[in-house]
């Protein structure tokens, strides 16, 4: 169920707006993308949706924009990577027992998708959360969301009725050994504002290494 699919063209106006990218960018990547790392990795990380010129551009989540930069920087210091940059898909990163993807896979204008397109690329993120936890796991698991409509796409997929309210920094447990941890979008506005510094985000990441070491996270 929900395998990604690379041509998939469920949204009229996402792939409208990739047509019109890849007129004025032949050399961009222009299609859907898909989540980076390993398949069996114990932390999924979600964001919104490739960036016009990050993500978009190279094909790989959240790399060659300002967003990734700090996101690797930090992966590094936690980690959670072999390296602190990352400029595209052929420079040597390697994630470390965690995984990247988007709550929808294709550039959205405006960097706003609508409810209906995140709606349609859900069954994609079902099918990675799947792979990371599913029911009698004996490890711990943690699900990311970089950003509220991250969260709660992970949310619709996991609780759809629950009412979990999104927080920086923020603790859900979803299910036996499954905990879902908040963060504001590393967005280049969030750093720039300082409603997100690098130290906030690594508190972050560093809860998830210790969600992931014990039982739950930190008090």
């Amino acid at each position: 169920m929900g395998a990604f699919d690379p041509d998939c063209q469920r949204c009229p106006r996402l792939a409208a707006n990739l047509a019109k990218v890849r007129e004025r960018h032949p050399d961009y990547h222009a299609a859907p993308v898909a989540g980076f790392g390993p398949n069996d990795a114990r932390l999924l990380i979600v964001g919104l949706a490739p960036g016009m010129h990050g993500a978009n551009r190279s094909g790989r989540p959240f790399t060659g924009d300002a967003s990734g930069k700090l996101l690797f920087e930090i992966l590094f210091a936690t980690g959670f990577a072999n390296r602190p940059g990352s400029s595209g898909c052929d420079d040597g990163l390697v994630l470390q027992g965690c995984r990247i993807t988007n709550a929808v896979k294709c550039l959205p204008p405006g960097n706003r998708p609508l409810a209906a397109e995140i709606s349609n690329c859900r069954e994609y993120l079902d099918a990675e959360i799947n792979a990371l936890w599913r029911p009698g796991v004996r490890k711990p698991r943690a699900l990311m969301a970089l950003g509220r409509i991250a969260h709660e796409a992970i949310v619709s997929v996991i609780q759809p009725a629950a009412a979990l309210r999104f927080g920086h920094g923020a603790q859900h447990r979803l299910a036996d050994r499954l905990w879902l941890l908040d963060s504001y979008h590393p967005s280049r506005q969030n750093v720039n504002t300082g409603r997100l510094t690098r130290q906030m985000l690594c508190d972050v990441f560093e809860m998830a290494r210790q969600t992931l070491d014990g039982s739950e996270p930190p008090a």
